[in-house]
């Protein structure tokens, strides 16, 4: 199918000039789309490091954050075209307003999660299991419910930051991996069901990170040295991740580059999950 282009090579593919000369296009993915892109858990390590490679790629961003103003602020002043907004993403009246705030929005990343403690399900009681549900379940249902309409009308894309857990289980990891199993199915079921409005949605699963919540986790004491050197050893590259793989994966589906990928998980963990 592809001999007949004179770009491409019979014994080498597409030329290193070809690839090479996509580079800059490919930075700017979102340079000449009009709207906005709003990110929930701005202040996080995921949603920020998402800011950042949006905003540098040519979006205006919403920066959705639910308590520290400083930091929200912060990130907003760093970046060109954007706007920190207060939200508490349980609430379906702030999820409203908040989506009401940003106007044209052509893509939601819904980074945002509640810290989550490395419990054995054996020891988690039904009141920590309801309020993580509330926090992390209940709010997703929250944003994209109030966010469809204007996806439906810019024909856009919504990206939610889950986990490599719900692939596969680690042991005390719980209180993630069943919440954002949920979450899953939740995007899986917009993808099959708002396709023909021009919606996709897709899933991104973190693998172990050297920020983000992992360094929550690490200076709760939650993972000790041993933890990780388990957790390590259990990734084929021997290594941990960042925000910013992360990011890049979020902002791959976000662009017009992923136009026919929908309902899709892709897991950023090193190979963890495999």
């Amino acid at each position: 199918m592809r001999r007949h282009d004179p770009e491409f090579q019979l014994h080498g593919g597409y030329s290193t000039k070809r690839l090479l000369g996509n580079v800059p296009a490919m930075q700017q993915d979102f340079a000449a789309r009009s709207g906005v892109a709003v990110v929930t858990g701005a202040t996080g390590g995921i949603g920020s490091a998402v800011a950042h490679m949006l905003a540098a790629r040519g979006c205006a961003v919403v920066l959705a954050y639910r308590s520290d103003a400083a930091a929200a602020a912060a990130l907003a002043a760093s970046l060109p075209r954007a706007v920190a907004v207060r939200a508490d993403l349980t609430d379906p009246t702030a999820c409203a307003a908040l989506i009401e705030r940003a106007g044209e929005v052509h893509t939601l990343v819904h980074a945002a999660g509640p810290h989550v403690p490395m419990m054995h399900l054996s020891t988690v009681t039904p009141t920590q299991f309801a309020e993580q549900v509330a926090q992390d379940v209940l709010a997703s249902f929250n944003i994209v419910h109030a966010a469809l309409p204007a996806l439906r009308a810019s024909r856009g894309s919504l990206i939610a930051v889950t986990t490599a857990a719900t692939k596969r289980f680690p042991v005390r990891d719980g209180l993630s991996a069943v919440p954002k199993g949920a979450v899953e199915t939740l995007v899986r079921g917009i993808a099959a069901e708002e396709g023909r409005h021009g919606v996709r949605a897709n899933c991104v699963g973190p693998g172990m990170l050297t920020d983000g919540m992992a360094t929550r986790l690490m200076a709760s004491g939650d993972l000790n040295e041993h933890a990780l050197a388990v957790t390590r050893a259990n990734i084929p590259l021997r290594t941990f991740g960042t925000a910013t793989d992360v990011a890049e994966a979020v902002c791959f589906l976000a662009s017009d580059r992923a136009r026919f990928i929908t309902g899709q998980k892709l897991d950023v963990d090193g190979g963890y999950a495999a």
